[in-house]
């Protein structure tokens, strides 16, 4: 509700937006779809949202908005931990840790590409669900990356591995 309130009183996109604040959170990541394609004159047919995790646990301690697509947090992981990355780094997916359920995810940049940048290599192609029921809450695919591309991403599906945006 804070989020609502400091929009209103200065009509600015917030600089990390707290995804899971939002009715429809998949309205807003279409809206960085549709903006790229505009802007980049291409098909929006084409285009795929890029997610690349931060090593930003604070979403205060993010001074500016992204030249391209949004900062956004509030995500939850299932089934497994996040290692957070060394300086400019980008840090990857681990076992999860005992009675840490629900280990919140840091700041995540999401960007929207063609289809054909997509790097699958070496990254989980992780469901985002509002919440853990999962099903009809899915919002979109996550590209998460693992420890290193030769880490099988099975092990993970096996896991049930998700993102959710309520820890419940």
């Amino acid at each position: 509700m804070l989020q609502l309130d400091e929009y209103c009183e200065e009509f600015v996109q917030p600089k990390s937006l707290w995804i899971s604040g939002l009715f429809n959170p998949m309205s807003f990541l279409t809206a960085i779809t549709q903006v790229t394609a505009r802007t980049k004159g291409l098909a929006l047919d084409d285009m795929t949202l890029k997610s690349d995790v931060t090593n930003v646990k604070d979403p205060k301690e993010i001074t500016e908005l992204p030249e391209e697509g949004a900062y956004i947090h509030g995500f939850f992981l299932e089934g497994a931990a996040w290692e957070m990355g060394r300086g400019s780094e980008q840090g990857y997916l681990t076992d999860m840790v005992l009675k840490d359920l629900h280990p919140e995810l840091p700041v995540m940049h999401v960007t929207s590409i063609t289809r054909q940048e997509q790097v699958k290599e070496g990254m989980y192609e992780c469901p985002v669900y509002v919440t853990s029921l999962r099903g009809a809450t899915y919002t979109f695919t996550a590209y998460l990356k693992m420890e290193s591309e030769d880490f099988d991403e099975k092990i993970w599906i096996l896991a049930g591995v998700a993102l959710l945006m309520a820890p419940e």
